[in-house]
């Protein structure tokens, strides 16, 4: 019988709408809210892009969003970074054209933001006490948490205990290492998503990346798909979740409160 997955595309500002690609389609966790989820949200903790001379780190939509869609949602979040303590922002995300609701809400959350100014060092963290991982996007994670090992670790356990991983934009990058239970790459035959060789070609970075997030999913034998540059689209399969780029964000989160069996706000 044929492994199971769908894959979702969002229309910006709306609620997930979702498309059969397959046979069937894989029921979501069965937790519907009889008890707080757990949701851990990994950041970057890399601030220089590459040679360039210029600051990076994450995208602030990418946290924005999928922290507030999983704190109205009634989720218990915890942030972590490899280094802990305040990961470091992409200042372009703070531009004003690069504003959203979500991005608005954060800068008068003086709680969100002395939660992200302490997050737990990704060492200190045991994947058995949360139900989900979200990875926020932004270069940073292309050059630390592709190839930090708590990561890699802590991604290969909770998927194989059944759990959602997720990860958008560019934060797909941290399953490039990451390995499925029998061994072969994590995203190897699965649906995935992430951002786009055009659109990495588009925000002129190609040469600057350590490597083309696109060509990396494929060549781990992903199955990658995309929408129009800078368009929503969100992939899942089974407990995998991946979102192209910032409009993807918000659906992402969503994917995985889908997936965790919870009702969204």
């Amino acid at each position: 019988m044929n492994r199971k997955y769908f894959v979702m595309s969002i229309a910006a500002a709306l609620l997930p709408s979702f498309t059969l690609c397959a046979s069937g389609m894989e029921m979501p966790n069965k937790q519907v809210n009889k008890r707080t989820v757990k949701i851990l949200m990994v950041l970057t903790s890399h601030g220089s892009l590459g040679d360039s001379g210029k600051a990076t780190g994450f995208w602030l939509e990418e946290f924005a969003a999928p922290y507030y869609v999983f704190k109205d949602a009634g989720a218990a979040i915890t942030l972590a970074s490899p280094k802990g303590g305040q990961p470091p922002q992409d200042p372009k995300s703070d531009e004003p054209g690069s504003q959203t609701e979500a991005t608005i809400r954060f800068k008068n959350d003086k709680d969100g933001q002395a939660a992200l100014a302490n997050t737990v060092k990704l060492s200190a963290i045991s994947a058995d006490d949360y139900d989900a991982v979200f990875y926020p996007g932004g270069h940073g994670p292309l050059w630390d948490l592709t190839e930090d090992r708590n990561s890699i670790a802590l991604i290969e356990k909770m998927h194989a205990a059944g759990k959602p991983v997720s990860a958008v934009c560019h934060a797909p990058c941290v399953f490039r290492h990451a390995k499925a239970a029998n061994g072969t790459p994590l995203v190897s035959g699965k649906a995935v998503t992430g951002f786009s060789n055009t659109e990495e070609e588009a925000v002129g970075l190609t040469k600057i990346v350590p490597f083309l997030l696109e060509d990396v999913l494929k060549q781990s034998g992903g199955k990658y798909s995309k929408a129009a540059d800078f368009k929503p689209h969100v992939v899942s399969d089974g407990n995998l979740i991946t979102g192209q780029n910032p409009p993807s964000s918000e659906g992402t989160a969503r994917a995985v409160l889908l997936r965790l069996g919870v009702s969204g706000p």
